[in-house]
């Protein structure tokens, strides 16, 4: 029976995006949010479920789950991937999988694995490295008309995705790698942010030595990406770095190869909004580094537009630690979208169809 039932739930969760549009995610993030809340608990949908106004819906971090306490005074919440059946695992993923493209979501589980590589590593009997400490949250109510979102969030993954009316964003997102390359054991080897890393050195070194001066802002990187998990993504003061348009054809080709391995982790139509800023960018593009060029030293890199930003550091664990992320300057968390949509219809400021406020 119990089969039965996976297979059902499973089916019904494939079957969808095929009755989808293939450049459409937010059918695929409706159905897949629905048919996993439907599978949980009253306990386990009070763990899950927030208004779309609670300001849950903007914290993020990308720590381990058992350090986020000490960091901010309170757990983080959402429901765990450890405290799901099998079932619900399975929901779960195919909600993961709704926000991503097949690369992002390769990427998403390998980094989720790293834990386990971890947990070996600093012989961890604790269970703080845990690859099933990832949290699931749903603000709102899921559905084709209204304004909901979700989080998933743990160790060095911290994806955001608001859908306003049917237009879906998924923005900020944050990936990282512990460690960037793994060393010893089964998994030698493998590294899952390579191309981040391996792109951005490959247009570094295509410079000359004139536009590498120009490009590296400093010898030494930062520890951390500078905007690290402020709400509003800022940088002071004017864009540093090598400008896109004293680049070569060549060179504008590597930035953007390096642009397009941020943008392809979302799924058709996510990805084409983030063309879209590359394109209203109008090669206002700007490429900074900092620290070690060579390969093993602690580095760090940034690409910045008028709309968006992504920064990258390697600089933790002896330069083998990689944070990445991408922000909207004015669309994380689809607060342009809802400017839009309130802006359009100002009886619905303020009005959700969710569970009463959470405590």
């Amino acid at each position: 029976m119990y089969f039965a039932v996976l297979f059902a739930a499973l089916w019904a969760v494939l079957a969808a995006p095929v009755l989808a549009h293939p450049h459409h995610a937010h059918p695929r993030m409706v159905q897949t949010a629905k048919q996993f809340l439907a599978s949980l608990t009253a306990e386990q949908r009070e763990r899950t479920l927030f208004t779309f106004e609670d300001e849950e819906r903007f914290f993020w971090q990308y720590i381990p789950t058992d350090d986020i306490p000490k960091a901010h005074g309170r757990p983080r919440r959402g429901l765990t991937l450890s405290d799901m059946t099998p079932m619900q695992k399975h929901l779960a993923s195919a909600l993961l999988s709704a926000g991503l493209s097949q690369q992002g979501y390769i990427k998403t589980t390998t980094i989720m694995s790293l834990e386990d590589v971890l947990r070996i590593i600093e012989k961890d009997t604790k269970g703080r490295r845990d690859p099933e400490k990832y949290h699931f949250s749903i603000f709102g109510e899921p559905g084709d008309t209204g304004t909901w979102g979700y989080r998933i969030e743990g160790h060095h993954v911290s994806l955001h995705f608001t859908v306003v009316k049917g237009r879906a964003v998924g923005n900020p997102t944050f990936l990282g790698s512990n460690p960037a390359e793994v060393r010893s054991g089964p998994h030698t080897g493998l590294r899952v942010l390579a191309a981040e890393e391996d792109k951005a050195r490959t247009l570094l070194m295509a410079l000359t030595p004139e536009q590498r001066k120009a490009a590296i802002v400093s010898e030494t990187a930062p520890r951390d990406i500078l905007t690290t998990t402020d709400r509003q993504a800022a940088l002071k003061g004017e864009p540093t770095g090598l400008p896109a348009s004293a680049m070569t054809p060549a060179q504008r080709q590597l930035l953007d190869g390096l642009i397009a391995e941020y943008i392809d982790n979302l799924p058709a139509e996510l990805a084409e909004q983030r063309r879209e800023r590359l394109r209203a960018a109008g090669g206002k593009l700007w490429f900074a580094w900092a620290g070690t060029a060579e390969r093993g030293g602690p580095h760090y890199y940034r690409v910045q537009a008028p709309g968006f930003l992504i920064e990258y550091d390697n600089t933790q664990n002896q330069a083998n630690h990689i944070h990445t992320v991408w922000r909207d300057f004015d669309g994380d968390w689809g607060v342009d979208l809802l400017k839009e949509h309130y802006a359009t219809s100002p009886a619905s400021h303020g009005h959700s169809s969710a569970p009463a406020p959470r405590r």
